[in-house]
């Protein structure tokens, strides 16, 4: 058998500590020694832009000038990838991306994957807090959002990330997206309290079920779809 290869490691001022392994041709993104995600599994975080992006997407007419979508959490890249895929152009596709070395391994040890991506001249990259990020921008400022920050907000990767899921926080969301704009969240497994949490915060919420795996027999994912209640 093949062995685990570590590629980097990267520890979090909070004591995570995140890690690239390599193992017969799949790369594995780790945190605290636990699989976050892989090249080998790929559906559900693809899933989220189409999802996200469907209800901005669904006609040329309807179609924002120039779309401005942003996404919360780099990862492997593949969100990143199928959202340019469908975005088309002119657009801008923002990346916010807590760890700057996340950033590095997809520009050298996935670029055989979608490292190149992040040169794509409608991507922006924006290393920082997706908190911070968020907070400093205004009314509408995004037709779409495509969140894959934590497990569920009982199941967080870092203890900091509780703040993305407060009312205010929520609040926040809501206005800086534009009129017909939709945040879309991507779960380990459904979240019955969050669902009314952002019911409460002014959105209409559909629940779709992620398959980690295309082939897969059991979709034990979740995507949340919150548009902004009329």
């Amino acid at each position: 058998m093949k062995p685990y290869v570590k590629l980097g490691e990267s520890k979090m001022s909070d004591g995570t500590v995140f890690s690239l392994h390599k193992h017969d041709d799949k790369f594995y993104l780790k945190y605290n020694g636990f699989d976050l995600m892989s090249t080998a599994l790929t559906c559900s975080e693809e899933m989220l832009s189409e999802i996200g992006l469907a209800k901005l997407l669904e006609g040329k007419a309807s179609r924002p000038k120039h779309p401005a979508v942003l996404i919360g959490g780099l990862g492997l890249g593949f969100t990143l990838k199928r959202a340019l895929q469908l975005v088309g152009s002119p657009a801008t596709v923002e990346v916010a991306e807590l760890m700057p070395p996340l950033i590095e391994w997809n520009r050298t040890f996935l670029v055989e994957h979608n490292g190149p991506l992040l040169e794509d001249p409608r991507t922006k990259i924006s290393q920082g807090d997706l908190f911070d990020i968020i907070n400093a921008k205004g009314r509408g400022s995004y037709d779409a959002l495509l969140l894959d920050i934590d497990n569920t907000p009982d199941d967080l990767i870092t203890a900091g990330n509780a703040r993305l899921y407060s009312p205010g926080f929520l609040a926040k969301i809501r206005e800086i997206l534009t009129p017909d704009g939709c945040v879309a969240y991507w779960l380990s497994e459904p979240a019955p309290k969050f669902r009314k949490c952002l019911i409460k915060a002014g959105f209409d919420v559909e629940e779709h079920a992620a398959k980690p795996h295309e082939k897969s027999k059991r979709a034990r994912h979740c995507i949340y779809l919150a548009t902004r209640s009329q």
